[in-house]
This record gives C-alpha cells, sequence and structure tokens, in this order.
C-alpha cells in the first residue's frame, strides 16, 4: 500500500475535530477501576460498564466492558462534524458503515476501517477550553525568569496528579498507510508525521494536537495507548513515577519525543497496553500550512529518555500472528 496525497477540500470545514473516549473489553473490571483511579481518573460504574472520566469533565474517557477472557480494543470515539460526509466517503475509502453495537449508547455514526476496527463518529459541543497555568519557567543562560525563589516546594505539598484531558489515541494496524489513507479519505483527517511504514500519526486539520491517532505497525489491530495532558514536565514526571510504583509493572519514561515534541512518561497497565502522561506537544492550527516529515526509525520513539522497554510495541491482542 502506497502513500496517498492527503485530500485538503477547499472551503469545507474538516471532519474529525478531536478524540473522545476509548472503550475496551477487559477481563476484571475491579482490576481496570483500579488502575485508572489510581492514574488520577475519576469513575462511574453502571453494572458490568465502567466509565472514567478526567476531572470537571461531564464526558467518559476511557470506557471498559468487564467479563471479557482478554483484553480487547472494542472502539474508539471521535468528535467530528459532517458525519453525513464521513459515511458517504466511507465504502470508497475501504471502511463499511455498520450499525451501532447493540447496547452501546451514543448515536451518531459507525464504520470498520479496513481492517475491521470500530470507530463511532459523534457530532456534540467542544469540551470547553482547559484554564490557563501558570507558565512553566525555566532559567537558562541569558534568560533568568525566576529569581529569589525556588522553582520546587516540598515533595509532600503537591496533591496527586489528575488528568486534564485526553489528547491521543495510539492504535495497532497491519498496515500503516492503509490505515493512514483511510483516516485522511473517510475521516477528513490529515498525516502529521511518520516514521517510514511503522509508526504514523494524524491530526485534525483545525486547530489540532499534533496527533489526535496514531497507528503502529502489529500483525493485528489492537490498543497500545492512550495520551492523557497534564499542567506541565513536572506532572508528567511525578505523575508518571506514582503510578509506576502503585501498579509495579512496566513503564517508560521520563523522555522527551522527537515526533509531537511532548514530555512523557508511559505506564503498563494490568492487561500490558499502556497509559501515558504527556505535556508540551506542537499544535498544529491550520494543516494547509503543515508539511509532514518522514523520520529515521531512530526518531520514531524519543529524542531523549531511558531504555525503550522490550514490549513496549508488542500488541498483546494478537496470538500467534492473528488477532
Amino acid at each position: 500500500m502506497h502513500w496517498r496525497r492527503a485530500l485538503r477540500p477547499e472551503g469545507k470545514p474538516m471532519s474529525v475535530l478531536d478524540a473522545l473516549s476509548v472503550t475496551l473489553e477487559i477481563p476484571s473490571l475491579e482490576e481496570g477501576f483500579k488502575f485508572y483511579t489510581d492514574a488520577g481518573l475519576e469513575a462511574v460504574r453502571e453494572g458490568s460498564v465502567g466509565r472514567l472520566r478526567c476531572i470537571g469533565q461531564d464526558r467518559d474517557s476511557i470506557v471498559l466492558i468487564g467479563g471479557a477472557p482478554r483484553k480487547r480494543l472494542h472502539h474508539i470515539t471521535l468528535r467530528a462534524d459532517r458525519i453525513d460526509e464521513i459515511a458517504s466517503r466511507t465504502p470508497a475509502a475501504g471502511g463499511t458503515v455498520v450499525p451501532a453495537p447493540a447496547n452501546i449508547e451514543g448515536g451518531g455514526l459507525w464504520v470498520r476501517d479496513p481492517h475491521g476496527m470500530l470507530i463511532h463518529l459523534t457530532q456534540q459541543p467542544a469540551d470547553s477550553p482547559l484554564a490557563a497555568t501558570p507558565a512553566f519557567e525555566i532559567n537558562g543562560p541569558g534568560r533568568l525568569v525566576r529569581k529569589r525563589r525556588s522553582a520546587m516546594l516540598a515533595s509532600s505539598a503537591y496533591p496527586p496528579v489528575k488528568p486534564l484531558r485526553l489528547g491521543h489515541i495510539l492504535l495497532f494496524t497491519p498496515d500503516v498507510p492503509r490505515s493512514v489513507n483511510f483516516v485522511v479519505e473517510a475521516l477528513g483527517m490529515g498525516l502529521a508525521d511518520r516514521a517510514q511504514d511503522v509508526i504514523a500519526f494524524c491530526c485534525a486539520r483545525k486547530d489540532s494536537d499534533h496527533h489526535v491517532v496514531a497507528f503502529a505497525k502489529s500483525p493485528g489491530i489492537g490498543f497500545h495507548h492512550a495520551s492523557f495532558q497534564v499542567v506541565d514536565p513536572d506532572q508528567v514526571g511525578r505523575g508518571g513515577r506514582a503510578l509506576a510504583d502503585k501498579t509495579k509493572k512496566g513503564d517508560w519514561g521520563f523522555g522527551r519525543h522527537t515526533i509531537g515534541s511532548n514530555f512523557f512518561h508511559y505506564i503498563q497497565d494490568p492487561w500490558g497496553s499502556w497509559f501515558e502522561y504527556y505535556s508540551d506537544m506542537d499544535h498544529i492550527d491550520d494543516y494547509a500550512l503543515w508539511t509532514p516529515t518522514n523520520y529515521a526509525m531512530a526518531d520514531s520513539l524519543a529524542s531523549w529518555g531511558p531504555a525503550v522497554p522490550a514490549d513496549f510495541v508488542h500488541n498483546h491482542e494478537v496470538s500467534n500472528g492473528k488477532a
């Protein structure tokens, strides 16, 4: 599959606007609740379904469906406009418009991509803008912005880190270019950057984080991680270390990505996928003025940070090469 020229429709607002949530099927709802509440999300249980939300938001960011034999991606939900146009473009892009799954609320449009991944598109108002926070000040050569005061309080003075919003979702796919072509051609997104045919990052076309949805190569589809914005790099490091200490599983961080430029700390969830805290993401205000870069694999994961865990890009939803 070859990379295609990204669509740039003239005079039309774009379709996908941002990421809303990830829905996972998991074995133990209690285990899922503990992990995500330890990560700073607020939980509501409705029978066998768990809903996790960022502080101050009245919508879900993570939805957990308990009782599954193993963890599996059920679907992702994206906020969009012009979903009637997405429906009309989906077949030509290799996807399928499908009925809403049984017992799933939300209305909107449901599609499967060329690999069978289920995507829910919904029209709803944007979240309220996040309140501005104090600037993250760094003293540097010839630039002393902080004088006669310490940057840091005693560690005991800091409250637990609470994610502000879901920023992006990274998914596994057997064919990265084909998955990118689908979200570009059917969902109206843009290719932000990529590293060969192994990983790619896609954005909305107006006022977008560097990436809203990303794809990594794997034998099958699946969920790699959900990434949550926090206030600053200190919160990335503080939140990541606190969660890693609680889970006592794998983690990767503190570090900084080349692609997207964000500071990161990843913590492995109970099922082998990941949770990311991030801050300082590149912003694409107008995709028409952005030029995607094809990075070398050396820059595909990080500019700097600790060694990458051996199973960081392992798709635990695939067994013996099949989903």
